[in-house]
């Protein structure tokens, strides 16, 4: 990982186990106190506090606060004496060089670049903000539950909303009022988004296969084997950072599927009969759902590895490390591929070359939300940002952000008027970071304001709560899939 995420691990870990902190000699304490400054670009500008103070003998020890990603005097371990001025806390990654007019430049802060951030004394570390506050909306017309956590974003067509659960079976249920229509047991947790055509539901299954069921009756038509079954994958929870709770959505162009498997691969299926094309292999696990530019098809993996294939052969006609895994669907929008990285960064890419054009830098923050193209604007939501924002795919500008108090991890929902996103919440242990929400939040798409924000019921005893999968919209109905096992119908403006 790169130097950002690694910092907010730091201080996570830190916080789960008491780190030996580094000592430092009696009497090099003219770096105690509070230390205040401002870092980031001009558009997205975040507020951050350095105090170091004794841990009560001979050790100085460090606490950072960087309100943009909602920590707030969390433990950054101890602080080692370099001589000369020159200072570091080895488990963040910090260098501290204290200056003769009494500044304090810190590097490593920011990104891979190193850029420096200057801090000034000050007298107290940046104060937390009020939560977001906004409406409880107009709440659900029906829910209809459905066992096990649902991660996927529900497909619908025709008045019908189809989605998996963790407990492999898959829904077929009336946008109207929730009611059934089928099921069908895949065996093996279903993670993705199924695809809805005029007769025919495909959707992959831990089980390993790509699945194509008849849409109306939800009858099996065939299955492919993806060779992945016996991949595994690590939900959501307080101790382990590498999560992998997403698995793609089958494209179809031409007649022809175009998914990636838990194996590292990407499989070209013949989307009548089930017959494979051909198959190009990956670096790592892809869990990211491909993406259609003319002749090539674009495809993403949890190595950080984005690629463009020739979509007659599979042969690869261009590729970019980005060094950091890569959990979303690459979008294209004109000329770019807007992919976002656990490495803190949102990427435009030259379509043609898959040079980077624009590149932002998003606080230690995952980004793991796919971008949605609408009406010349990019949308999309962030996880430890807590934040949806509306950016220029074009240039990577960004038009406004809003806080929505938790994570988005999927894709938002936009309508003419609208944006909603799914919002997920951690149960996190550590005081030192703002606690988050679970809801379901609808934003005016023009201007970014809060105008609502429907607080999902707790769910007892789970790390995660709210909605982790995406919002899907049709027929005047949102519907979206909860972590405790629901699907709600809300109505959409």
């Amino acid at each position: 990982m790169r130097r950002a995420p690694r910092l907010l691990l730091a201080v996570s870990w830190l916080a789960i186990a008491a780190g030996t902190l580094a000592a430092a000699p009696h009497g090099h304490d003219v770096l105690e106190g509070v230390w205040l400054g401002e870092a980031g670009p001009a558009d997205d500008r975040a507020h951050v506090g350095l105090e170091v103070r004794r841990d009560g003998g001979d050790a100085l020890t460090a606490l950072l606060t960087i309100d943009l990603v909602h920590f707030f005097g969390a433990p950054a371990g101890g602080v080692e004496v370099r001589g000369d001025g020159h200072y570091a806390i080895p488990d963040a990654e910090l260098a501290l060089t204290l200056g003769g007019d009494g500044r304090l430049t810190v590097t490593g802060l920011l990104d891979e670049k190193d850029a420096p951030v200057t801090l000034t004394r000050g007298t107290r570390p940046p104060a937390r903000p009020a939560s977001p506050v906004a409406p409880s909306g107009p709440g659900p017309r029906w829910k209809t539950r459905l066992g096990g956590p649902i991660f996927a974003t529900a497909a619908v067509r025709d008045g019908v909303a189809y989605v998996g659960n963790s407990d492999g079976v898959m829904f077929a249920v009336a946008l109207a009022d929730g009611g059934p229509r089928w099921k069908f047991p895949a065996g093996r947790p279903i993670f993705g988004e199924a695809l809805a055509t005029d007769d025919a539901l495909y959707f992959v299954c831990d089980s390993g296969f790509l699945f194509r069921l008849d849409r109306s009756t939800g009858k099996e038509v065939w299955r492919y084997d993806l060779g992945d079954a016996q991949v595994s994958r690590i939900l959501p929870n307080p101790l382990i950072f590498d999560y992998d709770h997403a698995a793609p959505r089958p494209l179809l162009a031409d007649g022809v599927l175009y998914v990636g498997s838990g194996d590292g691969s990407l499989h070209a299926v013949r989307g009548a009969d089930g017959t494979r094309l051909w198959r190009a292999g990956a670096s790592a696990k892809v869990r990211a759902s491909a993406a259609l530019a003319g002749d090539r098809v674009i495809v993403a993996d949890l190595h950080g590895r984005v690629a463009a294939l020739e979509r007659a052969t599979g042969a690869e006609v261009w590729r970019l490390e980005a060094g950091d895994p890569i959990p979303g669907a690459p979008l294209i929008a004109g000329d770019r591929v807007i992919v976002g990285t656990r490495g803190s960064k949102l990427l435009g890419l030259d379509l043609a070359s898959g040079a980077p054009a624009w590149s932002q830098f998003w606080w230690g923050s995952w980004v793991e939300s796919p971008a949605v193209v609408e009406g010349g604007h990019a949308y999309l939501g962030s996880g430890d940002l807590f934040r949806v924002s509306s950016l220029d795919p074009s240039t990577g500008r960004t038009e406004w952000r809003t806080d929505v108090g938790g994570w988005i991890l999927k894709s938002v929902a936009v309508t003419p008027t609208r944006v909603y996103a799914g919002v997920s919440g951690a149960r996190r242990r550590a005081s030192f970071w703002v606690p988050q929400k679970a809801a379901l939040a609808a934003l005016d798409r023009a201007t970014g304001k809060l105008l609502w924000s429907w607080p999902m019921p707790a769910w007892d005893g789970a790390f995660l709560q709210g909605f982790v999968a995406g919002p899907a919209i049709a027929d005047s109905t949102l519907v979206v899939g909860g972590i405790d096992g629901t699907l709600y119908g809300f109505p959409a403006e």
